[in-house]
């Protein structure tokens, strides 16, 4: 197994210590080509709209009986979203396991049809595109999958993988694809002499590394990063969103970032958007959604997080270094069934402000009084924007309300009986 390239410096692409940056921070290398492509070829200014998706559905059938089988009911996966990604930016998106995240994206690359709503490329309509009218979009919206031991051909040499997508549509970039293989491998941090190598040669971190070249062999404006840190190690983890960070930068590419680890999401996005059961419950940038949240399940992920740090008496208030403490939630139960979602709300079975009118009525996504601009929340009831402790933490589950009752009593560490 080879060993990894330690990660790039900031402000770099594909620099390690002791190495050029490579071809990405020269004038004749893949930033400058792309930039050189797309300002022919009308790209979009920084901020303008780039892929914009309203109303979207996705509903996967659930089959029953017998002999004949027929539709007895739907996941409702996604359940009317919207969501606007623009040139050049990184928008994150987050929330619980099965909440919709990877569905959404691969509608977005259209590797699902959506069941409704409409999505826009450019001003274009590519909802239910065919795939002659969709061949063109293909290159400009390119994924980098979960699993980076899956998501590679075992049986095909690290050329192969990133210089298929060429050979499909046609590109044949000057000095040839292998030239251009080699030259994206050093992009992303590897040897170029990795050319001839298979998948199980490398590591987790070196396999992702060979996905985003993958997907930048084609120069997109878009690329949908779904999970791509979560099945690596930390360290690993480091490198990776770095190494996009740079290559966010230096090619000016956009970023649909899904992920559940907010830490890394905080890191790498400009804009959030929480997404709950199928539906998305608050957006807005950075800074709004971990700073000042309105929405109560953006507040209970966020107590999730842990805290570093140890609370003696008298310092319940603050945290390590004098910081203030957190808010802390703890929920009840698990999400609902997507095939059977509560009416209204979806939050309201585990919300600790849930009303009458949340049953009855479905909240819009709207900019609440209090918000600022383009902080949008999807509530009856919004939460005050501020993540700091509260007077008594909302602890939800019966169970757990009670070990932490039975374990008050207990010294803590350290402390003297």
């Amino acid at each position: 197994m080879t060993n990894e390239r330690t990660p790039p410096a900031p402000g770099t692409a594909g620099e390690s210590a002791g190495e050029s940056a490579g071809p990405a921070a020269s004038g004749s290398g893949p930033a400058h080509r792309a930039r050189s492509v797309r300002a022919a070829g009308g790209e979009p200014a920084a901020g303008e709209p780039l892929l914009v998706a309203e109303g979207l559905v996705k509903h996967f059938p659930v089959l029953g009986g017998f002999p004949f089988r027929r539709q007895v009911g739907a996941v409702r996966a996604v359940d009317g979203i919207d969501l606007t990604v623009r040139a050049g930016e990184s928008f994150g998106l987050v929330g619980e396991s099965g909440c919709g995240k990877s569905t959404t994206g691969r509608l977005l690359t259209r590797l699902l049809e959506p069941t409704a709503g409409r999505i826009r490329y450019r001003g274009r309509d590519i909802t239910h595109a065919s795939r002659r009218e969709l061949a063109p979009v293909r290159s400009e919206i390119q994924m980098i999958f979960q699993d980076p031991y899956s998501s590679l051909n075992p049986r095909q040499t690290v050329g192969t993988i990133i210089g298929g997508p060429m050979e499909i549509n046609g590109i044949d970039p000057p000095g040839g694809r292998e030239h251009r293989v080699r030259e994206l491998l050093e992009t992303v941090g590897l040897n170029p002499e990795h050319y001839n190598r298979f998948p199980h040669e490398f590591s987790g971190g070196q396999r992702q590394r060979i996905g985003v070249a993958r997907a930048l062999g084609l120069e997109p404006r878009l690329i949908v990063a779904d999970e791509p840190v979560s099945a690596l190690d930390v360290s690993i983890q480091a490198q990776v969103v770095n190494l996009l960070q740079d290559l966010r930068r230096e090619l000016g590419i956009a970023f649909l970032f899904i992920a559940h680890d907010l830490a890394v999401v905080r890191h790498f996005s400009q804009r959030v958007a929480v997404m709950y059961l199928g539906r998305i419950v608050e957006v807005g940038d950075r800074d709004a959604i971990y700073r000042a949240p309105r929405h109560p399940y953006t507040h209970a992920l966020l107590s999730a997080v842990p805290e570093i740090g140890t609370y003696g008496a008298g310092e319940e208030a603050h945290g390590a270094g004098g910081a203030e403490r957190r808010e802390r939630i703890r929920l009840a139960g698990d999400v609902p069934s997507p095939v059977d979602p509560p009416s209204g709300c979806r939050f309201r079975t585990r919300c600790w402000k849930a009303r009458k009118r949340c049953a009855a009525e479905v909240p819009p996504l709207v900019r609440i009084e209090g918000n600022r601009e383009g902080h949008l929340t999807a509530c009856h009831f919004p939460e005050e924007p501020s993540t700091s402790a509260r007077t008594e933490d909302i602890v939800l589950d019966p169970a757990l309300a009670a070990i932490e009752e039975r374990g008050a009593g207990e010294p803590r560490t350290g402390e003297q009986s």
